[in-house]
């Protein structure tokens, strides 16, 4: 077991140094597309990336969810019960595509030929085989090879996009849509046949069932944290600017740089989290959580306090205003990155209707806020709208495994305190945003503090990573 936390460790910090990575790479390409592709060719191939997100959630039947708790339901048959759930998955996409082409007109949907509508669902069929593969390695502690295919699928997108829209001069936006899809499609067709060549099971009634029972409720999950992600944009573009929503956009998209960092804390996290809530060890999932909240808080708090040298690095003077986004959307992904302590006790015990009713619930919530609040204060309301859509979230899902689960696992009322303290201390750094000198006294503060009080974890971290890996 304890080999399992060396590498839970390990590979933690290597989830989150490649994240940053590829987020950096992202950050770093971004004004090279701009220059390539004139706005609108930019939202042709942009429209393409978010039809993916959405209808994903719809074709690959969110049977993804099911892999964690699968890993301790059938350990001696997980590589089977990959290999089935994946057939399925793409039994379903294939029957979706073949229903599409047929119905749809001969001109397209979506603003979007029949060829490109055929390329958007072919997709479907095969790029969730991707997310089956990294889960698997996530599940078993393979890192290197995760991270390794996240790695090649980001260089050789860039790659790829440069060359087709230089070679393909009159059509750049559907160059970029190749570009994205190409490298992705195959690496999608070598872990799907990696994944049978494993597995060697199609069809299992029993995995099917046990898979769509956890799956099917996340649908309407996955739906609601897109409309809670996406609505603000839309929301703003039909009572402001189009220059306000370009604000909040990027204002939006900085703030939630540290959901890079998050996720990766998460990927390592929850196999580690399963096997020990599996055995018993609740008391030692507290203790080493709370660490974790606390680095959460710790990143956001200096995130903030770095905010307007990251919009002066990143963003035009034009665009400096959007600074006052960014705080409490910050805020908004730390409550995210509290509440998917509680979304991993309800997937554990296979309560996704509970998850997915929450969800909703938040959605519609954000979404009756923003119609108030945009309307009286500006695109900048949409920011609060956000955190208060996610605190929400997390309340709902506390008070779900409180009510339903009745299961104690976290230092819940210290972790109510900390986001308490966590978000007035950071909404009031925005009082020194022009006092640099100021600021980053705090900020060095605050490090000092965090440093001193998980000295004993920091030596223990760095103990443990330094070691050799076993």
């Amino acid at each position: 077991m304890e080999n399992n936390s060396d590498k839970a460790v390990r590979s933690g910090l290597w989830y989150v140094i490649s994240n940053v990575m590829i987020r950096a790479v992202g950050i770093i390409t971004a004004p090279l597309y701009t220059r390539l592709l004139t706005t609108s060719e930019s939202g042709f191939a942009n429209n393409f990336n978010n039809y993916v997100s959405l209808f994903t959630v719809v074709t690959c039947l969110c049977l993804i969810y099911s892999v964690g708790r699968a890993k301790i339901d059938f350990p001696d048959d997980f590589d089977a019960y990959m290999s089935s759930i994946q057939a399925l998955s793409s039994f379903f996409g294939l029957g979706v595509l073949i229903m599409v082409m047929v119905l749809s007109p001969p001109t397209g949907i979506l603003g979007y030929d029949k060829f490109i509508i055929f390329i958007l669902f072919f997709y479907l069929v095969i790029f969730p085989s991707i997310d089956y593969r990294q889960y698997k390695y996530r599940f078993e502690y393979r890192y290197r090879e995760n991270i390794a295919i996240s790695v090649f699928i980001t260089v050789t997108t860039v790659i790829l996009s440069v060359v087709l829209i230089f070679l393909m001069p009159y059509n750049k936006g559907f160059a970029k849509i190749l570009g994205t899809v190409i490298p992705s499609s195959l690496v999608a067709i070598w872990c799907y046949f990696s994944l049978v060549k494993e597995g060697r099971q199609f069809i299992n009634k029993k995995y099917w069932i046990y898979a769509l029972k956890i799956g099917l409720p996340m649908i309407p999950h996955g739906l609601a944290m897109i409309m809670l992600a996406r609505i603000d944009t839309s929301m703003i573009s039909a009572m402001c600017t189009y220059a306000e929503v370009g604000l909040y956009t990027y204002g939006y998209t900085i703030g939630t740089l540290l959901m890079f960092v998050s996720n990766a804390i998460g990927q390592a996290w929850l196999p580690w989290f399963n096997e020990r809530l599996a055995d018993g060890d609740r008391e030692l999932i507290k203790e080493k959580n709370r660490v974790l909240m606390a680095a959460g808080c710790f990143l956001t708090l200096i995130f903030i306090g770095m905010t307007p040298e990251a919009v002066k690095i990143l963003l035009a003077k034009s665009y400096h205003e959007c600074m006052w986004v960014i705080p409490p959307v910050a805020l908004g992904t730390l409550c995210q990155y509290f509440y998917t302590n509680y979304v991993n006790q309800e997937l554990f015990h296979k309560k996704t209707v509970m998850i997915a009713v929450n969800s909703i619930i938040a959605a519609l919530i954000n979404t009756g806020l923003n119609y108030i609040y945009i309307r009286q204060y500006g695109y900048i309301a949409a920011a609060y709208t956000t955190l208060a859509g996610y605190l929400i979230l997390m309340i709902l899902h506390f008070v779900s495994t409180k009510l339903v689960l009745r299961e104690n696992l976290y230092h819940d009322g210290q972790y109510f305190l900390m986001l308490a303290a966590t978000g007035a201390a950071g909404l009031s750094m925005m009082y020194v945003y022009e006092k640099p000198v100021v600021r980053y006294i705090i900020i060095a503060a605050l490090i000092a503090v965090f440093a001193f009080i998980f000295r004993n974890d920091i030596i223990k971290l760095y103990r443990r990573y330094t070691k050799k890996e076993i």
